[in-house]
């Protein structure tokens, strides 16, 4: 469209200039017109790549296989209802004195803590089991002087996964498996996905049953469940 606009506006003023017997105006005139026509032509063309290229691009998602661990306490809201204050404190300490140190030993990463529970992401898979069994080990041993109405008991999940990672989240099926992985678990227990339990067999020893194909909440396809139940001082393998 805009070359035909500076063709005939060219045209119409090499006739216009003849008509009026300037033929050495013309001479001179034309070639003018036709370098100002392209410089203009240039200058428009060059604005538009400009705008384009100043176009932000769409950021890239940063995305990773871990080992993704979820766990969180059986019975809290029973627990804070009964004393909340002490409840608190408890999980505090359990938080400082067993969970928190035993994560950082097997390498792990604290995503965020989610009231009474916690999402942790590690490397290994082996970490992540291995900072399972140890982490419900020793609450088992810390748990026989409480009352059984008193006791602080996790359930862990853990699975194996490609994630989407944020400065302080991380999304994604993997993610959402461990969680529901989680819930299955029996208090004090460990529910382990196949694709997470194929990564470890072998590196652990552990009791171990076979759950089978299980459906889990808001997940279309149902998951093989490993569990670890509840003991007290599995050994771990080296």
């Amino acid at each position: 469209m805009w070359e035909g606009l500076w063709s005939d506006i060219a045209q119409d003023c090499g006739k216009g200039l003849l008509a009026g017997g300037a033929s050495l105006a013309i001479q001179c005139l034309a070639p003018r017109l036709g370098q100002l026509l392209r410089r203009i032509r240039a200058k428009w063309t060059a604005r538009n790549v400009a705008r384009l290229d100043r176009t932000p691009p769409i950021p890239r998602l940063e995305r990773r296989l871990a080992a993704i661990f979820a766990t969180d306490v059986v019975g809290y809201s029973r627990l804070t209802e009964a004393d909340e204050e002490d409840t608190h404190g408890r999980l505090k300490a359990c938080r400082n004195e067993v969970i928190d140190p035993t994560i950082q030993r097997h390498r792990g990463r604290i995503v965020k803590n989610t009231g009474d529970g916690a999402l942790v992401e590690f490397g290994s898979v082996v970490d992540a089991v291995r900072c399972a069994i140890e982490v419900q080990r020793v609450m088992a041993v810390r748990n026989t002087a409480v009352p059984p109405d008193r006791r602080i008991e996790f359930r862990v999940g853990v699975n194996v996964g490609d994630i989407i990672v944020e400065p302080n989240d991380i999304y994604g099926d993997g993610v959402n498996v461990a969680a529901r992985l989680e819930s299955l678990a029996a208090p004090g227990g460990i529910c382990v996905s196949a694709d997470a339990w194929h990564c470890v067999r072998g590196k652990v020893a552990a009791d171990v049953v076979d759950l089978g194909e299980q459906r889990l909440k808001n997940l279309a396809q149902p998951a093989h469940v490993y569990a670890i139940p509840p003991t007290i001082g599995p050994t771990l393998r080296s």
